[in-house]
């Protein structure tokens, strides 16, 4: 986001992360911060590296997955097994801010790498630990995907319409609201005291925690009455008409988010059925026949016509739209949030502000240790040792 502010250097410039982590929740944690000026090397192994570079669809070398959470990155190749690769590794943390990692708890460890052995060459260095239960208690050690998380938070259990089973969602609560942007938190957090201090701190990151920190609804339905309601039937989760998903004629769906009564009067009179305004937060049978008058009404014309009725009505009622369709959205894209890296269109980053530098992000990259050689020398290492350390399958 550029104003009339004159653009400064990125507010993470001269942040070094040092990014061990793979597949989602870490990586685009670390794209994030990468998003807004620190430097990320992206440390993969020796063998495949990051296995997201092949998982799903591929985008030429890579995976489209692959390029959406890696830009703005350098990659470094090393192998932690080897002593030397360890000792590669603590000479680079000597001049890093962060490493982000989300291996299972104690890996770090076993390597020699855990969080005292970090501190002990950097006092300033933040750990930041993702996974799935965090680094104490019972399920520590445990696998486990988005789905389980979900499930032991009890927010799974709330999603869905009501009589159906819990439904489940391609955008991941657990490993994006909890692995990511609790990283993302977390790290800044850290650094912000590290600044002060002088000292840094190990970042327990539980995907499974964050998501059940945030589940606030279903918290305040519990301390009101003991329990949570069942799904679909509760204020958010389609239990009152003025909230929930309506079909069109043609099969598509609006949103009604009309909570507010002068939003759901708006809504009635535009729809010229003032007789349902006292239905606004019905429940039980009168709820019910409420929904079913507004779901009759939504059915007898397209998404289209809907739109064109509700664009010009402030009322919280909008189209539900397709990703591909959101991604020509008028406002998403006035607001920066379509970036074209390298002619692949990814999302922008997530938060604007003021004064940003608007130099263009770079592609991922492509090869597994693309910028070793670079990175190594960088730090000192001449190019016959790296020669040497390439031959013995360091690098």
């Amino acid at each position: 986001m550029q104003d009339q502010t004159a653009a400064r250097r990125a507010p993470l410039e001269g942040v070094r992360v040092l990014d061990l982590s793979r597949l989602l929740p870490g990586p685009l944690a670390t794209q994030h911060l990468a998003d807004y000026g620190a430097e990320v090397i992206k440390v993969e192994d020796t063998g495949a590296g990051d296995y997201a570079r092949t998982m799903g669809a591929m985008g030429g070398e890579t995976s489209w997955f692959y390029q959406v959470v890696n830009r703005n990155k350098r990659s470094l190749r090393l192998d932690l097994k080897q002593a030397e690769g360890r000792a590669l590794f603590l000479r680079l943390v000597e001049s890093a801010d962060v490493v982000v990692e989300g291996f299972r708890p104690g890996v770090m460890a076993r390597l020699g790498l855990g969080y005292e052995t970090l501190a002990g060459r950097n006092p300033r260095v933040v750990l930041c630990s993702i996974s799935g239960y965090g680094q104490s208690g019972p399920y520590a050690a445990r696998a486990g995907h988005d789905i389980n998380y979900l499930g032991y938070a009890g927010v799974l259990d709330q999603i869905g319409t009501a009589g159906g089973a819990p439904a489940l969602s391609n955008v991941q609560i657990g490993d994006l609201l909890g692995g990511t942007m609790g990283a993302v938190m977390g790290i800044m957090v850290a650094l912000f005291d590290a600044q002060r201090s002088g000292h840094g701190r190990h970042v327990d990151v539980s995907m499974t925690d964050a998501t059940f920190a945030h589940a606030i609804f279903p918290l305040t339905e519990v301390l009101a009455s003991g329990r949570v309601r069942p799904r679909g039937e509760d204020l958010l989760s389609g239990g009152v008409p003025c909230y929930g998903v309506y079909e069109t004629a043609d099969g598509r769906h609006m949103a009604v988010g009309a909570l507010e009564e002068k939003f759901w009067h708006l809504l009635c009179d535009t729809l010229g059925r003032t007789d349902l305004q006292p239905g606004h937060l019905a429940e039980g049978t009168e709820g019910a026949r409420v929904r079913g008058e507004l779901a009759a009404i939504f059915r007898s014309r397209s998404q289209r016509d809907w739109v064109s009725i509700f664009d010009a009505v402030d009322c919280c009622v909008t189209p539900v739209l397709r990703l591909e369709e959101s991604l020509e959205d008028a406002q998403l894209q006035a607001r920066g949030m379509v970036v074209e890296v390298a002619g692949v269109r990814q999302f922008g980053p997530a938060v604007r502000m003021t004064a940003m530098p608007t130099s263009a992000p770079r592609a991922a990259p492509t090869r597994v240790g693309a910028d070793t050689e670079a990175i190594l020398a960088g730090e000192g290492v001449d190019a016959d040792t790296i020669e040497r350390l390439r031959a013995a399958g360091v690098i």
